[in-house]
């Protein structure tokens, strides 16, 4: 009877089992999205937390968003209860309109990450009504089986929001991104008093920010920087631009005060800024007579009463601060004595293209400012102590480090042990881990991988952009040929050549080598071979790269098109 009653109560705790995976963000910083599912493997019952987006770099040409592969969750979506957006960061919530139609569950948001996703719906002219619950900041409600709690966090956004989820086990508590700011100048400071009272009920799980896992201390306060702006700013005798990131309300409400204490007219240039602008003013982050003046009405002012706020902090092309640096701005001009302030960190990856911009103000004459010179900036994400007192506050079970490359994640871990967690686990995306009841382990490896968006389509990885990658580096050739039933040769071939030199090093146009290569690979076929269109296809193509290569160093892509025309029939 004993034995019988062990084996049951085994079985009753799968029933309950609870478990993580990453399909985006563990492993990288961007890409977020998170499932926590509850129940038994043939029954599990899934929450999605998160879902983002990254920018594409330079080796992914033509394509400029890059969204997570769904595909472990879509063949799950009917035990999909709903998605959780923590906050309006597009890391974080970015891939909602791309890829929602392949989920088509309820999406819970405050109220203004739901003002940022509707924003964003009509600018790219979204039709389908996404639905979309508006949950109140700290609010508990569930979610099919999931019982969830919002917990306030600080950070570079409004209403950044960490998800507590009850389970019989004790609280599983996501983070999200934070850090401790007890003067956040918008929005509420970190709720300590909140996450304290989670840890009396006894937190199982703690799955952590670990961006900053490297970096020493505490994050300097957004009030701290809001003063630091206004005392450079009243120092400037000319022209002042800010960049940052468009959703830092914080920072758009510091530049707008230090223009009001240094009497400057304050001017807005960059659509993304105009609409966070008006989402703050209709959720009350801003007041509603909040005024500023557009683009436009950059020239009327003398140079000592503007002051800018711009996109193009991380040097986006066609961002308003890359095209003033360009000097092909259609409204503002900056120049000689004038002064640029980059209120923004520079994510990695973006290095050269923010270089770029910066060497480009610098020959017009501009002053540069970035953090490395004054406090500019601060991040939203916490640092080292901070992490501590979150562990000592909470004194998880389990620490799951997340929203991180590879090596942060592993540094998190370290100091998650090192602050007394016992089970600690740096997973990658894909790894399904059981985080209750124990033993705590990887019982799961689920497909995971990346999806592009090309212009209007959403494609594999692979394949386009693979091709794509090849011409950048080697050009294209396309050669047009025309035969006979026969196989005879109906008229000379028609080449054109893209992305390749026009002569070799002694002079020889490259054109000439084409035709010499496919003249003689026609001739050494003998006509009823000739018939084999795939056969002479192929060997063209082989030729026509070969003999490229032979005076290059480098195989171009080779298009060979083939026309069987028969002379009497036309």
């Amino acid at each position: 009877m004993t034995e019988f009653r062990q084996v049951a109560s085994r079985r009753a705790s799968r029933d309950d089992e609870v478990v993580f995976v990453g399909l985006g963000g563990l492993g990288e910083i961007g890409l977020n999205v998170y499932l926590y599912g509850i129940g038994p493997e043939h029954a599990r019952q899934w929450l999605m937390v998160d879902l983002g987006l990254t920018f594409a770099e330079e080796n992914e040409p033509g394509i400029e968003l890059v969204l997570p592969d769904l595909r472990f969750i879509e063949e799950e979506r009917s035990s999909l209860a709903g998605i959780i957006l923590t906050h309006a960061h597009e890391d974080h919530f970015g891939a909602v309109i791309d890829l929602w139609p392949r989920l088509r569950a309820p999406i819970y948001a405050t109220p203004f990450t739901a003002g940022m996703l509707r924003s964003k719906m009509v600018e790219e002219g979204v039709r389908e009504n996404i639905p979309i619950t508006v949950v109140e900041m700290g609010s508990r409600f569930k979610v099919g089986p999931f019982d969830v709690e919002l917990v306030t966090m600080a950070h570079s956004i409004p209403e950044p929001s960490g998800v507590a989820i009850r389970t019989p086990h004790g609280i599983i508590f996501h983070t999200a991104d934070w850090k401790l700011d007890r003067t956040p100048l918008v929005g509420d400071p970190t709720d300590e008093e909140k996450i304290r009272r989670l840890a009396e009920e006894g937190v199982r799980a703690l799955v952590c920010d670990s961006t900053n896992a490297f970096r020493e201390g505490r994050s300097p306060s957004e009030t701290e920087v809001a003063e630091s702006l206004t005392k450079i700013i009243a120092g400037a005798t000319r022209r002042v631009a800010v960049t940052t990131f468009a959703s830092n309300v914080a920072r758009i409400r510091a530049v707008a005060d230090a223009a009001k204490a240094t009497r400057r007219h304050l001017v807005v240039a960059g659509r993304a800024l105009h609409r966070v602008i008006q989402v703050a003013m209709d959720t009350g982050y801003l007041p509603e007579d909040f005024h500023y003046l557009d683009q436009d009405q950059f020239g009327y002012l003398e140079p000592d009463e503007v002051l800018l706020l711009c996109t193009g902090s991380q040097g986006e092309s066609r961002a308003a601060l890359a095209r003033i640096a360009d000097g092909e701005h259609p409204d503002i001009q900056l120049g000689q004595g004038d002064m640029v302030i980059f209120s923004a960190r520079t994510i990695p990856g973006n290095e050269k293209a923010v270089t770029r911009v910066q060497n480009n103000l610098a020959l017009l004459g501009v002053d540069v400012i970035t953090d490395a010179d004054a406090l500019v900036h601060v991040t939203g994400h916490p640092r080292r102590e901070e992490l501590k007192e979150m562990y000592a506050w909470l004194k998880p079970a389990v620490a799951v480090p997340m929203h991180g490359e590879a090596r942060h994640l592993k540094e998190h871990a370290w100091l998650a042990k090192a602050a007394g967690v016992l089970d600690v686990h740096a997973l990658r995306n894909g790894q399904m881990i059981r985080l209750a009841p124990d033993p705590v382990a990887i019982i799961d490896d689920v497909p995971v991988g990346r999806v592009y968006r090309d212009g209007r389509l959403i494609v594999p990885a692979e394949g386009a952009v693979r091709e794509r990658r090849k011409l950048a580096f080697s050009g294209m050739i396309a050669v047009a040929l025309a035969l006979g039933p026969r196989g005879e040769v109906l008229s000379e071939p028609e080449i054109a050549l893209e992305g390749i030199p026009a002569e070799t090093r002694d002079g020889e146009p490259i054109s000439e080598i084409v035709f010499s290569a496919i003249d003689g690979t026609l001739q050494s076929i003998p006509p009823q071979r000739r018939r084999d269109v795939e056969l002479v296809r192929d060997a063209v193509r082989r030729a026509v790269r070969s003999a490229v290569d032979q005076v290059w160093g480098k195989k171009p892509i080779a298009k060979v098109l083939i026309s069987v025309v028969d002379p009497r029939r036309t």
